[in-house]
């Protein structure tokens, strides 16, 4: 038998700034002093809201949650470069998302306390609820993605998932047509190093995840999830492309989940405390803190103003979020369907 080469291919990873704080000037993009302290100030909201949510879990205030410590730079780099027109499809993990496209932290809260009423986006926020079953959003992404080439609508949509994503079969259907049809949408896997208890190196062979784009015609990317410059990079990059009938991309963050899968897991069960302590020396937060420090925009005073800052807005959003009444047994068949069912028409009766 013959063999014959059809394609080649070579995954390019993107580096910018480093565990010291410092950059590669060549490849850092053009990103102004005032967006950097946003971002910062997006990155410790993000933190310190994921702090007081596991808190409040373990008050029994709220149910099952799913933290993001670690993974901060992958969610805000990302979503920062997005534009208001865009649609955002979110797996459980993605809180840094919501908070940096200007979610209402009280909602955030609401959801995860159990009021569904927390995920009905407020008009003008185009981000579906969060996708518990894992990698169904990829499929919707495409969708819409299909929907505005169509309607020849300059936006695009982005998925993200875990690495336990890229093994359901949703995956694989959401990437094969988008790559047929060069449908404007960036699907962004968040690798953090295990889907619950299994670690990467048994999800795939593969060397990297964002090769698993190729087989599908769609270029494949792999960052540094915790420099948070590249996944801006990165990001605008696809989004640019996307945008201009370019064709969609995968863009793998390498990045590590420092916490539990969530509240109902217990980590130190599967892997070891080494391997913890080595990914929290590559904390994204730190990082940047450092590369701050020597442009001379990070300072003691700057950081408490912006922790005392964060804080008072969590305090507020528990605060709104406790004080809302509470949904009534009926209101479980309000969103189900477009209309009710016969069905339902016969339960809502009991009520």
């Amino acid at each position: 038998m013959t063999e014959k080469i059809i394609e080649s291919f070579q995954v390019k990873r993107i580096e910018i700034l480093d565990e010291k704080g410092d950059i590669d000037e060549s490849l850092m993009p053009s990103i102004s002093e005032q967006n950097i302290l946003k971002i910062y100030e997006l990155m410790i909201l993000a933190r310190m809201f994921d702090q007081r949510a596991l808190k409040l879990q373990r008050e029994g205030r709220l149910g099952t949650y799913a933290p993001i410590l670690g993974q901060e730079a992958s969610q805000i780099g990302s979503a920062f470069v997005l534009n208001k027109s865009d649609w955002v499809f979110p797996s459980y993990r993605e809180s840094g998302v919501y908070i940096t496209i200007g979610y209402p932290l009280h909602m955030i809260l609401q959801y995860w306390a159990g009021d569904e009423r927390g995920l009905k986006s407020p008009i003008g926020l185009n981000i579906l609820p969060v996708s518990i079953p894992v990698g169904t959003q990829i499929l919707h992404a495409a969708g819409v993605a299909m929907a505005a080439k169509y309607r020849k609508e300059k936006i695009c949509t982005v998925a993200y998932f875990g690495d336990g994503g890229t093994s359901k079969g949703d995956f694989h259907e959401g990437l094969n047509i988008a790559g047929v049809f060069k449908l404007p949408a960036v699907f962004i896997c968040q690798n953090n190093q295990w889907a619950i208890s299994l670690p990467r190196e048994k999800q795939t062979a593969a060397k990297t995840l964002a090769q698993k784009a190729y087989a599908y015609g769609i270029e494949g990317l792999q960052v540094d999830g915790n420099d948070v410059f590249a996944v801006y990079k990165t990001t605008e990059y696809a989004l640019n492309k996307a945008r201009e009938g370019g064709g969609p991309t995968l863009i793998e963050t390498v990045t590590y989940r420092i916490s539990d899968h969530t509240t109902a897991d217990d980590a130190t069960r599967y892997r070891s405390k080494e391997e913890v302590e080595i990914w929290k020396a590559k904390d994204p937060i730190q990082r940047l803190k450092l590369f701050m420090e020597k442009r001379g925009l990070w300072s003691e005073r700057y950081h408490k103003y912006v922790e005392d800052k964060s804080m008072s807005t969590i305090d507020e959003a528990v605060k709104t979020a406790e004080s809302k009444e509470l949904p009534t047994p009926p209101e479980m068949f309000s969103y189900i369907y477009e209309k009710l069912t016969p069905r339902q028409k016969k339960e809502l009766k009991d009520f």
